[in-house]
């Protein structure tokens, strides 16, 4: 059974506020959602830090790798202008203020352990092991925690050595033809993949084998009752406008 919500903002704000920055967390906030999906790396320090791409550029103004910078300086970074003036001074905020701010919010999180090339098992371990930190009384509680996902291989192996309490999900694009072998030797509990990837049957084989199933990006309210009537577990959307949250 699916413990987790089972729709969730995309990067925070989906398409209407800067990716992964705490107005993107605001704006998810203001349409009702208390989950949301976001992406951690490593900054020059080591500091997780909540950004999607490992080169700046793109949403954080400036040039150079995300790892040719401490946290601290990217904090400084300008990584809402880009989105709209009225978000400017956004900076690419810790994974710690992240946690902190959804916690405070009590808002659900998928953690997407998204690591610079080269940095997949440090990445792996240092967010499994902040993660176990900052949600240290909810283990011991028994209470739902958060839900860590990965690309990477190598990020969700050593994810599982450093915190093995904390739950994990497989992210594919298409689903390989031995899902079910690979998912249960990385002791998953959930694949999540690309919803335009998917079938009715894949849908239901995965179900079969008692594992969640999770897709991105769904956009469009049509689809989305679509794939949940095939027996998806749950979604990410960037149309947090269009979708309404169901956060149970």
């Amino acid at each position: 059974m699916w413990p987790y919500p089972r729709i969730v903002a995309h990067r925070g704000g989906g398409t209407l506020a800067p990716e992964n920055t705490l107005a993107a967390l605001r704006c998810g906030l203001a349409y009702g959602y208390r989950a949301v999906e976001f992406d951690v790396m490593l900054a020059g320090d080591g500091v997780p830090v909540v950004v999607h791409d490992p080169e700046l550029g793109r949403t954080v103004a400036g040039s150079g790798a995300i790892s040719d910078y401490t946290a601290a300086q990217l904090e400084k970074m300008e990584a809402g202008a880009w989105f709209g003036s009225q978000f400017a001074g956004e900076g690419v905020p810790t994974f710690e203020a992240v946690v902190d701010y959804c916690k405070a919010q009590r808002i659900w999180m998928n953690i997407e352990i998204k690591p610079a090339p080269g940095f997949d098992v440090p990445t792996g371990e240092t967010v499994a092991v902040a993660a176990r930190a900052y949600f240290a009384q909810e283990i011991a509680a028994g209470e739902l925690l958060p839900l860590l996902s990965s690309f990477s291989i190598a990020a969700l192996q050593a994810a599982r050595q450093a915190a093995p309490e904390l739950s994990r999900g497989w992210l594919v694009e298409t689903i390989p033809s031995d899902w079910a072998q690979r998912a249960k030797e990385l002791g998953v509990v959930a694949i999540h993949c690309h919803h335009e990837a998917l079938t009715p049957a894949l849908a239901q084989a995965v179900k079969g084998e008692g594992l969640g199933l999770f897709c991105y990006t769904v956009n469009r309210p049509q689809r989305a009752s679509e794939l949940l009537a095939w027996g998806v577990d749950g979604f990410c959307t960037d149309r947090i406008d269009l979708i309404k949250p169901v956060n149970t």
